[in-house]
């Protein structure tokens, strides 16, 4: 399941192909080191994308954000998450939720992230994808590893260029 940079930015590049309103769901606990990166792609992304996209900042529980991810009336969600992949630390690749039962089982999380992601599947008609990053360190501690703080970074940018972006200048006023 080994993955490149260049690979993860062509694979979201087809997966949100088409994309009209997208979800971006950070999902990690801030004091499991790694973990956490989830939530700070989310919040690298802030001020940088639409209105059609919403970020969500879900730390340990994305379950308490469904209602809210159900009124949005996604096409796509995208649920960001740090996971044992077997790959190099801060690699990243792009999941689809039924792969989920083939890797190893490791969460943080209360609801397992398979559940959460067949009900907004079936509750939203939204295609969903994981984007996962493999983590260096998840003992108690805050702060993201140097290489997963790099991935993160890259990851925005990534994820920047490809979601629709804020409008800047007179795009942003009213029409007279």
């Amino acid at each position: 399941m080994a993955s490149t940079k260049c690979d993860i930015e062509v694979e979201l590049e087809k997966w949100l192909d088409g994309a009209e309103k997208v979800v971006v769901a950070g999902i990690g606990n801030p004091i499991r080191m790694d973990d956490f990166v989830g939530v700070r792609i989310v919040q690298g992304l802030q001020g940088k994308v639409s209105g059609e996209v919403m970020l969500i900042e879900c730390e340990a529980v994305p379950e308490s954000f469904i209602q809210q991810i159900e009124d949005f009336g996604p096409s796509h969600i995208l649920l960001v998450d740090a996971a044992i992949l077997e790959l190099k630390s801060g690699e990243a690749c792009l999941v689809k939720p039924e792969r989920l039962s083939s890797l190893p089982a490791f969460s943080t999380h209360m609801l397992p992230i398979r559940l959460f992601c067949e009900y907004l599947a079936k509750a939203t008609g939204a295609k969903i994808g994981l984007l996962l990053i493999q983590p260096e360190e998840t003992d108690f501690g805050e702060g993201l590893s140097s290489k997963v703080e790099a991935s993160a970074r890259s990851l925005v940018r990534i994820l920047e260029n490809l979601l629709p972006q804020r409008q800047v200048g007179n795009a942003d006023l009213p029409p007279p």
